[in-house]
């Protein structure tokens, strides 16, 4: 329905309620009929204030999408989850007003939904007034404000004071499809569930014990389930957070989510000893460069990857790899192919897979049920990397193990049933990231870099500055801003000791010890691929190099005191203020200059550290809060003349493909995943990078 329908019919049913329910005083239904007509009176109100607003921002919004074939921006997610709310209103209003004089009408219950979507309306309005700012004080076709601005500081502590219960409660997954919102409700109260068990220092079987007790009352109660809710997501820490997601690795869950999953012959977790890597450079294969272990953190430790494939192919149960595995059950053998057949020759294609979680949580094993999909559908090995996780290991550590996973399997493609002629590497969330800052270190080793890149709703930016969709942190079920903060914290190393460098590195003055380590193993990498155009003398890294690292030493921003945010450090309009919560979150936005290194937020990559990238396929969802990273993102590398393309699903949440398996949507978007991957692979010819004129791969 056209947005201006939308207020029209808004206004109509708004009216004719009052109209209805302002009937005498003594129908039966009494106080909740007052509750009503105050309540459509407010929802008149709202709607009136945000009409011009949104007529505003939509004449507009066009300009903020990637191309005119893929129109998606966070812009237009707000109006877009605004017209979902004033839907949900009409509805419900005309209901009232066609039933409220029956006996059998619930006249406090509907008045008591009535009122939790005027409130959600009236924090939609404070979203869409920050919109309109930020529309104003960015340059055209920018979704970021400006990098620790006024605006994004200000959002910050706006989130601290802003009630946030009223999209968790009745409301809750407004904005989703309707088959999406039982799945959903049961996240959350499974969620609060065992936040408060959490709290209660339960462990084990006791905690899940405990969960199922109390689950019941936050299903009768949403009011309940919505202020429970905002305190966790305000306030527990970032253990808590890995505790939840990591319930998926619990035997239980992950017995019932491999039920409905494909069967696969080929399902190893392997464990990869600390030793150098030798690889060839890319320019000139008789040269090579040496890849060392991971030592970030943790000092050399191996790493531990899964492989699996549907079908058995050569290599795969050689001794060779059995020395890596860790898999308790009996080593693959040919009796696990069916009878009569044959192992197959080892694949031409291999598929890397990083996987999500935050950087703070989950493993393969969480994600092994799309993955075994994946890999039946593509006929490939798929090698999954469960890279050590923050805050025990923050940055450079992860990117250290997936990078030296990718090398390891490029001298290894035999022993994991592939040739390897070509590579993808694929991930979501946080394992986007991986995958695009994994290609870019590549490039700097001067090592062969992957055929092609599919990343599903990427974490390009890891900082807090403000954008459209990030509005949605305020609203989202998933990604809630206080939970965002702290997964960015932990791998950012926020809070962690700092380090004076040592004599030669004062443009570092500001990194941490790992970082500078990881620079020096990246210049390292960069200097032997320009040797290898000089086979004499010594070349050092690039000027741009040089100045990349230049950038990293930003000043340490830091967040004002938020002691005044209960009066709201947004300005909105003289007579509205939005609503809000009876005590303030804790959130400790990321300032530390390791959020804006490039190995961290490839979105502030300087071009030289981009160029050469094989193509990227972004998949991204119009609801989720990370939105604007895939856009922003594809927008630059386009600009750059790199091949890239974009798909805007609808209707889904960040994390979709963890859900797998639960709506056809999200299969329908996981399908659109695996297309990206078999364009990788099913491309003749690499795509010639010296070609400026290239935006973005045909669809």
């Amino acid at each position: 329905m056209d947005w201006r329908a939308v207020f029209t019919a808004l206004e109509e049913v708004c009216e004719e309620n009052i109209s209805v329910l302002s009937a005498p005083a003594d129908l039966p239904y009494g106080d909740p009929s007052r509750r009503l007509v105050t309540c459509m009176g407010k929802i008149l109100e709202h709607g009136r204030a945000l009409e011009p607003v949104v007529s505003g921002i939509t004449a507009v919004y066009h300009h903020y999408d990637f191309d005119s074939d893929t129109p998606g921006n966070g812009y237009r997610t707000l109006v877009k989850v605004l017209q979902s709310c004033l839907q949900h209103i009409i509805q419900k209003g005309r209901y009232v007003a066609s039933n409220c004089g029956r006996a059998l009408f619930r006249a406090d219950h509907n008045a008591s939904e009535m009122e939790a979507y005027g409130s959600v309306l009236c924090q939609l309005r404070a979203l869409l007034y920050t919109a309109q700012r930020l529309l104003q004080e960015t340059s055209p076709g920018q979704l970021y404000g400006e990098p620790g601005g006024d605006l994004s500081r200000g959002l910050v502590r706006e989130y601290t004071s802003m009630y946030k219960a009223c999209f968790y409660g009745r409301c809750l997954g407004f904005q989703f499809s309707p088959s999406l919102r039982p799945i959903l409700q049961s996240i959350v109260i499974s969620m609060v569930s065992f936040g408060e068990s959490y709290d209660k220092q339960h462990s084990g079987l006791g905690m899940a014990a405990f969960s199922l007790l109390t689950s019941g009352k936050y299903v009768i109660d949403p009011e309940l389930r919505g202020e429970e809710y905002e305190r966790i997501t305000q306030n527990l820490d970032i253990r808590f957070w890995k505790s939840f997601w990591n319930l998926t690795e619990s035997e239980l869950l992950s017995g019932l989510t491999s039920l409905g999953s494909n069967l696969v012959q080929v399902n190893l977790t392997l464990t990869i000893p600390p030793e150098p890597l030798f690889l060839p450079l890319a320019s000139d294969p008789r040269l090579s460069t040496s890849v060392p272990p991971p030592l970030a953190h943790l000092g050399p430790g191996p790493v531990h990857m899964r492989l699996i494939s549907h079908e058995l192919r050569e290599g795969q149960d050689s001794k060779e790899l059995m020395v890596f595995s860790r898999t308790e059950a009996a080593p693959i053998s040919v009796s696990l192919v069916p009878f009569g057949a044959q192992k197959l020759p080892p694949s031409p294609w291999l598929l890397i897979h990083f996987h999500g979680g935050g950087f703070v949580a989950q493993t393969s094993k969480s994600h092994e049920n799309y993955l075994k999909g994946w890999s039946k559908d593509l006929n490939v090995p798929i090698l999954s990397v469960d890279y050590s996780l923050a805050p025990d290991a923050p940055f450079p550590r992860a990117l250290e193990e997936c990078f030296y996973s990718y090398c390891w399997a490029l001298k290894n493609c035999r022993l994991l049933g592939s040739t390897a002629e070509r590579v993808c590497l694929a991930g979501d969330s946080a394992g986007g990231n991986l995958c695009i800052t994994v290609s870019m270190r590549a490039l700097s080793y001067g090592v062969r870099v992957p055929d092609g890149i599919m990343a599903a709703y990427p974490a390009t930016l890891l900082t807090t500055d403000a954008s459209p969709s990030r509005l949605l942190c305020s609203i989202d079920l998933l990604l809630p801003l206080g939970v965002l903060s702290k997964c960015i914290n932990a791998y950012t190393g926020e809070g962690s000791e700092w380090v004076q460098p040592t004599e030669g590195t004062s443009t570092l003055r500001a990194l941490g010890r790992d970082t500078v380590l990881l620079i020096s193993q990246l210049t390292q990498g960069a200097s032997s691929w320009v040797q290898s155009f000089f086979p004499v003398e010594v070349v050092g890294p690039s000027s741009s190099y040089r100045r990349s690292l230049g950038n990293l030493a930003h000043q340490r921003a830091v967040l004002p005191p938020s002691s005044d945010s209960s009066q709201g450090p947004m300005n909105y309009p003289e007579g509205f203020k939005p609503l809000r919560s009876k005590s303030l979150a804790v959130i400790q936005a990321p300032c530390c200059p390791v959020a804006k290194n490039p190995f961290v937020s490839p979105l502030l990559a300087p071009e030289d550290l981009l160029r050469g990238l094989p193509p990227v396929h972004l998949v991204a969802s119009a609801l989720d809060a990370l939105l604007d990273d895939s856009v922003m993102f594809a927008k630059k590398l386009r600009d750059m003349g790199q091949p890239v393309t974009l798909v805007v699903v609808e209707d889904l949440p960040h994390g979709f493909l963890s859900l797998s398996g639960l709506a056809k949507e999200i299969q329908v978007a996981s399908d659109i995943c695996v297309e990206r991957i078999r364009k990788v692979f099913q491309t003749d010819q690499k795509v010639d990078r010296s070609n400026e004129g290239i935006g973005k791969l045909p669809n």
